[in-house]
């Protein structure tokens, strides 16, 4: 009878430590009332990316040679070049359509739906600045924003998007211009 006393005894103190613990955690963490998410989505904030050039005084206008560019450029480029749809072209570090770039999507969509297109890849990109995986979420992030619009323009076809981030530019210098280039989404008909 003494031992079953002694492991009553002791299995009601270890319970109550585990609701004390749990108590304090609760304490410490902040209560149910949303505390706990608005942390947690803090936690997973990307910085914004501050413009630092590098020193381009050393480089000679390119990052590779001219055979290595033309290995890449045909490597990079997924689909058949379209005369007509030229690259969405994005500020630095935004997803948001510049007012230039949407009248230029009217006229694609309208283009698109007169030939009668069946399907369209919308590729993101960014520029060398940030890492790989902050260019590859805002490529995509462009990417969507753009096949968001073509629908609300009432293109109907089927759109995918897919981002190559900082990691399949479609310009190789070290210039500003080159940086805008492949701040873009890039379209490839099929």
């Amino acid at each position: 009878m003494r031992q079953v006393r002694s492991v009553i005894v002791s299995s009601t103190f270890v319970l109550i430590m585990l609701l004390l613990q749990g108590c304090a955690a609760k304490w410490w963490w902040g209560s149910e009332s949303g505390q706990e998410g608005q942390a947690q989505a803090e936690l997973i904030k990307e910085p914004v990316i501050k413009v630092i050039p590098p020193d381009d005084r050393h480089l000679t206008g390119s990052r590779t040679s001219p055979a290595m560019q033309s290995e890449l450029f045909s490597r990079n480029a997924t689909g058949l070049a379209h005369e007509t749809f030229g690259d969405v072209l994005f500020d630095f570090d935004q997803d948001t359509i510049r007012m230039e770039a949407m009248r230029a999507l009217d006229a694609d969509a309208k283009h698109l739906q007169h030939d009668r297109a069946t399907r369209l890849l919308l590729e993101g990109r960014g520029d060398d600045f940030g890492t790989s995986a902050y260019n590859l979420v805002l490529g995509e992030r462009r990417a969507r924003n753009v096949r968001f619009y073509l629908r609300e323009l009432g293109l109907s076809i089927d759109v995918t998007t897919t981002s190559y981030g900082k990691d399949r530019p479609l310009c190789f210098e070290y210039s500003d211009d080159c940086r805008q280039r492949n701040r873009s989404v890039h379209f490839v008909v099929n």
